[in-house]
């Protein structure tokens, strides 16, 4: 998850007018949002990745969070069923754009199986850690084991936090930096989580609790000790510098802040190395 980023998917904003119905804050402006996602865009392709662009499902605002919909693995991908059921209607959008990128899919989960990407980290390509909460249950995680019989899947439970109204994805409290450094809300992570990271080596950056709510801890790696992050978070920012992690940022106003989405949440890893 922090090897050089070679290949990426994102999707392009389409209508916002169901804006209070997916839960977001605020209604994003159209126009903001379209530029903020082009903006976007290039700081990818100038960190070096090959950018793969979906159409916008104007029907379905949080499809530009392509980050849950679907896992990547070393052999192909795993469609999956969020737990948001306004958007389960986005995993048969993303399998066409995975096939039509030759991205092949290996496995769909079912009913009653949810699961969603936010909640699935990997330690390396064989090991996965799935957060077990409100969007990703038990059947989910079964059928994660049953997709990927070469991989080691270790659930760990999530916290109510907030509670089944506000998402709280294991990747909201965990972003990996390189093989040895992980920024983290150390709070809200799950104990067995952090024993498996101390186990392997990992050492934390701790997010500014101040800044926690406004997406502090959601970065994506760009490559080891390179990340982008939502612009602003200056003390979380300050404490990645200070621990030899360069950060990029973008505005992310409309894109981000008003749908509660991160970086991580605004793409989907395809290749890296």
């Amino acid at each position: 998850m922090t090897a050089p980023l070679r290949r990426v998917f994102v999707r392009r904003p389409g209508g916002v007018d169901r804006w209070r119905e997916y839960g977001w804050r605020a209604a994003p402006d159209p126009a903001g949002i379209v530029e903020e996602h082009k903006a976007l865009v290039a700081t990818l392709e100038a960190a070096g990745a090959e950018v793969v662009v979906g159409e916008p499902l104007d029907s379905a605002l949080d499809a530009i969070y392509v980050h849950d919909p679907v896992a990547v693995t070393s052999r192909g991908a795993v469609l999956l069923r969020p737990g948001k059921e306004l958007r389960q209607v986005e995993v048969d959008a993303i399998e066409h754009d995975f096939r039509a990128a030759g991205i092949d899919v290996l496995a769909r989960l079912e009913a009653p199986a949810t699961a969603e990407g936010g909640d699935m980290l990997w330690l390396d390509e064989r090991t996965l850690v799935v957060g077990r909460g409100y969007r990703t249950n038990g059947a989910g995680v079964d059928a994660l084991r049953a997709a990927l019989p070469d991989v080691e899947v270790t659930a760990v439970d999530l916290p109510h936090h907030h509670g089944r109204g506000e998402v709280l994805h294991m990747l909201s409290l965990i972003s990996p930096l390189a093989d040895d450094l992980a920024l983290v809300q150390l709070p809200l992570l799950p104990v067995r989580l952090v024993e498996l990271l101390e186990e392997r080596g990992v050492g934390f950056v701790e997010v500014s609790d101040e800044e926690f709510e406004s997406m502090a801890c959601n970065v994506l790696a760009l490559a080891p000790r390179v990340v982008l992050a939502l612009d602003g978070n200056p003390k979380t920012r300050r404490r990645l510098e200070a621990a030899g992690v360069e950060v990029r940022v973008y505005s992310g106003e409309d894109l981000s802040r008003k749908g509660d989405g991160g970086p991580t949440c605004l793409t989907r890893p395809l290749v890296r190395g």
